[in-house]
């Protein structure tokens, strides 16, 4: 990568366009040696180890997964990049322990890259992951009777346990 642009907005956007091609040796090629990067409520990775095996599943699991840059903003060694996935959850792989039963999915998400020397040091990641447990279908729809009752549940332990601790008390 010594001939690669090394300015952040150049490599970051280069980068994303990896992912968008489902390319793991060029996407891993853009990191330094023991970089790392995580989906915030999802998943940590490294690079070597688990950065590989994840995407690679990942892209089982979504085999037409698309992917779009919808923005990148960077300044000294950061870079900001929001961007969109799309596809369909088909593959023969689980994923994050789910079957595959053919949803669709569709989420946004920004990530935040540090960049030294043309490679990334950092990756934050940040999603919606309740919209995509939802789209999943491993959370049910926002406002349905099943959120609702989800609540429900979730309220009544709450005051269960405060009652019980006021008892004691």
């Amino acid at each position: 990568m010594s001939s690669e642009p090394t300015d952040t907005a150049t490599v970051a956007r280069a980068y994303f366009e990896a992912v968008g091609r489902r390319d793991l040796d060029a996407m891993e090629a853009f990191y330094e040696e023991g970089g790392s990067g995580e989906i915030h409520g999802l998943v940590e990775l490294t690079v070597p180890g688990t950065y590989r095996p994840w995407f690679a599943n990942l892209f089982q699991a979504f085999p037409d997964f698309e992917f779009e840059i919808l923005d990148v903003v960077s300044t000294g060694e950061k870079a900001a990049v929001r961007w969109r996935a799309r596809g369909g959850f088909t593959g023969p792989v689980r994923f994050e322990g789910l079957e595959a039963n053919g949803a669709r999915v569709d989420v946004q998400g920004c990530d935040v890259l540090t960049i030294r020397d043309g490679r990334i040091h950092r990756n934050d990641a940040y999603m919606n992951g309740a919209e995509m447990a939802r789209q999943l279908g491993a959370l049910p729809p926002a406002g349905s009777a099943a959120e609702k009752a989800a609540i429900a549940l979730a309220n009544l332990k709450t005051r269960l346990r405060d009652l019980v601790a006021s008892r004691r008390g």
